[in-house]
């Protein structure tokens, strides 16, 4: 009886209807996957840029590109975060002020995004560096011998041949993204993390409101890991099947 009363109390916590917090949780998740999505996205520009930069750009360029990788991978992103949301928007205010212009305020999504893209997009430059140096040499010779110019070589021949090796890396990049929202929680922003915390604040259930988030993000790593897994197959088209496994 006792256990089907707590059972009771729990799943009316967990409702999607006031005054459970199910709706609240939902929405933080929905807010941390276009988090993700974002910086997701934003990374795999700056991560091809910097690839192609690392591989085929100047001196100057890969050097740069050298300390971008590797001061992003080093600091960690809580600090990054606190850097753009706090320290940058003083600086810009500051020089608007001087310019006679009103002060702006960076929006926790807008920082979260940018923070976590950059951060993505110096991982995704290595991965898809190594994606781009495990496509056979053959290939972009024969492509560069027959006169086919520097853009149209990277749409039609590296781009895709590498595909298929850098998937498993970007599938990793994908799930360090999602987790990595739950950072945005220290500049108020409500995503999943955020308003578990408010949740298990308010009605002091922690276990259950924790317990619930962490299926949630359970959930969405396990869904991400089907939708990869398809496109990894979908690029492994006509490839030998390495391993064997039947797939």
């Amino acid at each position: 009886m006792t256990g089907a009363l707590a059972l009771g109390s729990t799943l009316d916590l967990l409702a999607y209807s006031p005054p459970g917090w199910g709706a609240n949780l939902l929405r933080g998740l929905w807010n941390s996957v276009l988090i993700a999505l974002g910086a997701f996205g934003l990374g795999l520009v700056i991560g091809t840029a910097g690839a192609y930069g690392k591989l085929y750009g100047g001196p100057v360029t890969r050097d740069l590109l050298a300390v971008y990788t590797t001061v992003v991978r080093a600091v960690p992103e809580l600090v990054l975060i606190l850097i753009l949301y706090f320290a940058v928007t003083d600086v810009v205010n500051q020089l608007l002020v001087a310019w006679g212009q009103s002060r702006i305020q960076i929006s926790g999504v807008a920082a979260g995004i940018t923070v976590l893209g950059v951060v993505q997009g110096a991982y995704a430059t290595e991965v898809l560096r190594g994606a781009i140096l495990a496509v056979p040499a053959g290939q972009i010779e024969a492509a560069r011998a027959m006169g086919m110019p520097p853009f149209l070589l990277a749409r039609r021949i590296t781009l895709p041949a590498m595909l298929s090796f850098a998937i498993p890396g970007l599938a990793n990049l994908w799930l360090v993204a999602t987790k990595d929202t739950a950072l945005l929680a220290v500049v108020g922003f409500g995503e999943l993390t955020q308003e578990t915390r408010q949740a298990a604040g308010t009605t002091k259930a922690f276990f259950t409101f924790f317990l619930a988030a962490g299926v949630l993000y359970l959930a969405l790593s396990l869904v991400s890991g089907v939708i990869f897994g398809r496109i990894e197959k979908w690029a492994r088209r006509g490839q030998p099947n390495v391993g064997g496994s039947g797939r």
